[in-house]
């Protein structure tokens, strides 16, 4: 046999080679364990489970039926077209175009081309010229009141045992642009300078930022975190006003012989220890902060009969004779807000009786309107100020009376506050809003 034959004998054939020749024996398979039976699939087990999916599904839906958004009923609308212009003068007459329950705003409130009321629990913007409602916000607490800062509305709710649910509204589309809670006292009214609105109190005075961060607080502070921050205690607040970034306040206090008149800081460092630029004891009781402008503030005194200016210091600057008739002045406001309007020439001060015109420069008495329902405003390009029976269109110069207009008030006997939406003149009567033109 050749070596090539004996070759071919040797090589098996391609395929024919057993690969499994030295492979190892295979592991036998492990023992089969019987599955952990579930502690869940008893029958008792999964009713438990049942349960307490269906009482998380019901308290979700008891958060949801109480929580604030659910009590809150409220629309939007598109921004309102532009109002027509005022008269060149005030008309000869004026009647009645509409009229609205508005028991929350102690003035009309007028924002941008819309006048807002604000009664019960509910905020409603609405057209001046027919006093269609254009959008609302109502909830199903009471409203404490309602003011217009910043080109926006601030509605303050009366919550548990204050006025503590502050919503902030775009009059002009009725989206909400800021909430807070604070801690405001029943019966405040909103003061502002145009850049902070202070809520009024007998012993606290809250102070607020244009997006509603609280900027100060100024008196009994609740859930006092840090002690000892507030310039005096036991305090008791009487009437305010604001200016400048800063809050005028008389304050009465244990162990003063007097009223003391303090001026504050709106924004300090911190906002719970207030930073005081005076704080000085007065001549007299019953002191009343009537005005402010700039560094100067303008306060009555009833006993000396008397209207004094004071510098930013504190220093007396001047007083002035002021004749009011002692009733006038028996008592604070209520809100503790004097009832004050101002102009591009003057301020107004109603002391109940009758109007004082300040001097936007320093504050000095320009003359006095007796027997007047409230302060005048500027409407068709003339002051008018509500007397009994219609308006006094005055020259704001000397307070002489250019002519009058009857007005139909139905009866209402008493305090008128004015505002004027275009060519519309609203006037705020106890808890009604009227509009006329």
């Amino acid at each position: 046999m050749s070596d090539v034959e004996k070759a071919a004998e040797e090589t098996p054939a391609y395929g024919s080679e057993d690969v499994l020749e030295d492979a190892p024996e295979s592991t036998p398979p492990a023992p089969r364990v019987k599955a952990r039976r579930s502690p869940w699939n008893r029958g008792r087990d999964r009713v438990i489970a049942a349960l307490i999916a269906v009482v998380v599904v019901a308290v979700a839906l008891v958060i949801g039926a109480t929580s604030d958004s659910a009590a809150t009923d409220r629309t939007e609308a598109a921004p309102p077209p532009a109002l027509p212009a005022a008269p060149d003068k005030v008309p000869g007459s004026l009647s009645e175009i509409w009229s609205a329950p508005s028991g929350a705003t102690p003035v009309p409130v007028v924002a941008g081309e819309s006048v807002a009321t604000a009664d019960g629990g509910e905020v409603a913007v609405r057209d001046p010229l027919t006093g269609q409602i254009r959008w609302h916000y109502t909830r199903d607490l009471p409203l404490c009141t309602l003011d217009q800062v910043w080109g926006r509305l601030n509605a303050v709710y009366h919550k548990s045992r204050n006025c503590s649910e502050v919503t902030q509204l775009d009059p002009a589309t009725g989206r909400i642009t800021a909430q807070r809670n604070g801690n405001a006292e029943l019966g405040t009214q909103l003061i502002d300078d145009g850049s902070h609105v202070t809520a009024t109190g007998k012993k606290l005075l809250t102070t607020w930022r244009d997006d509603l961060v609280q900027s100060a607080e100024y008196g009994e502070v609740p859930a006092l975190v840090n002690a000892g921050k507030q310039p005096r205690t036991g305090c008791t607040y009487g009437t305010l006003a604001a200016a400048s970034g800063k809050i005028g306040v008389i304050e009465r206090c244990p162990g003063d012989p007097a009223d003391r008149l303090t001026v504050y800081k709106a924004a300090p460092e911190k906002d719970d220890e207030p930073q005081v630029s005076f704080s000085s004891v007065l001549a007299g009781k019953r002191a009343r902060v009537i005005a402010m402008s700039g560094d100067l503030t303008a306060v009555v005194l009833p006993d000396q009969k008397l209207l004094v200016v004071y510098n930013g210091d504190g220093t007396q600057r001047t007083a002035y004779p002021l004749d009011v008739p002692p009733a006038d002045l028996a008592a604070d406001p209520p809100t503790g807000a004097e009832a004050t309007t101002q102009t591009a020439a003057n301020m107004y001060w109603f002391s109940g009786s009758k109007v004082v015109a300040l001097s936007r420069d320093d504050l000095s008495p320009r003359w006095t309107l007796s027997s007047a329902l409230g302060p005048g405003v500027t409407y068709a390009q003339q002051l008018v100020v509500p007397i009994k029976g219609g308006l006094a269109v005055l020259n704001e110069n000397d307070g002489s009376t250019i002519r009058t207009v009857g007005v139909e008030r139905r009866g209402y006997p008493g305090v008128v506050r004015l505002a004027a939406a275009g060519p519309v003149l609203l006037e705020q009567r106890g808890p009604t809003l009227t509009a006329l033109k």
